[in-house]
């Protein structure tokens, strides 16, 4: 697999606009107003990442995410449209986000997504799914697959060689 830096079909990366005065500052991580009509989130979740750990690679098949960085921590994530039918096939996409650079990404399913923390104190994440995890009552598969455990896995490999370049 040989990956072509590009947008990918329905990722979306808005900018938040922070409300800052005297108590401190507000940001609104999505409206319904805003999102496209095939995704509505069904849950949210907190995740911390500590300095330089890497979560992912992996994708879903039937859930998309919107993930949300707007510090503490600053994030690299990058994406690849596994997605055999889209146009955008093969392309890679790569943003920095996070306290520096506060926002969020609309990762469809099917595109392969990962992020590393790449600030020297922990990050804060928040996803909106548009699917629960797990299904109602926790009593169904997990979705998600993984990539991450299979070092010769062109998306492992790929993130490998960038984060290489980048020293």
């Amino acid at each position: 697999m040989e990956f072509k830096r590009g947008p990918i079909e329905g990722v979306a990366v808005t900018s938040f606009r922070k409300f800052i005065d005297e108590r401190g500052w507000l940001t609104e991580i999505f409206r319904h107003d805003e999102l496209p009509a095939w995704f509505r989130p069904e849950m949210s979740y907190v995740s911390v990442t500590n300095p330089g750990v890497l979560r992912g690679p992996h994708e879903h098949v039937d859930q998309a995410d919107l993930f949300c960085w707007f510090g503490p921590g600053d994030f690299k994530v990058t994406l690849w449209d596994n997605r055999k039918e889209s146009p955008t096939y093969l392309n890679r996409m790569e943003a920095v986000m996070g306290g520096n650079n506060p926002g969020s990404i609309l990762v469809p399913k099917g595109v392969v997504h990962c992020y590393r923390c790449v600030s020297h104190e922990p990050g804060l994440v928040v996803n909106c799914p548009d699917q629960l995890f797990m299904g109602e009552g926790k009593k169904h598969p997990i979705d998600e697959i993984r990539h991450e455990d299979d070092s010769e896995n062109p998306f492992v490999r790929d993130e490998r060689a960038r984060r290489a370049h980048l020293k």
